[in-house]
């Protein structure tokens, strides 16, 4: 397999598994501990619950912005007529 397309894939595949992860740990802090809904515990940690939400996807899109800055542009070197 030629490289280009190796780091191609593996950047689909490491964007993928992030996005994952985030949702996995959120969904665990979120719905097994009881922050997500709003309910009998006190508010103050649903907010600090959304916050670090909020936080954490800014970080992801960081993450995934500059992941994909380093991939190669196929078809860019070609000039269409």
């Amino acid at each position: 397999m030629e490289p280009e397309v190796r780091k191609y894939l593996t950047t689909i595949l490491n964007t993928m598994s992030m996005g994952l992860i985030w949702l996995l740990i959120n969904t665990l802090f979120g719905i097994k501990m009881g922050l997500l809904f709003w309910g009998d515990t006190k508010p103050v940690w649903h907010v600090v619950y959304y916050i670090c939400v909020v936080v954490s996807f800014v970080f992801l899109l960081r993450y995934i912005i500059k992941k994909w800055k380093e991939v190669p542009r196929f078809g860019a070197d070609e000039q269409q007529p």
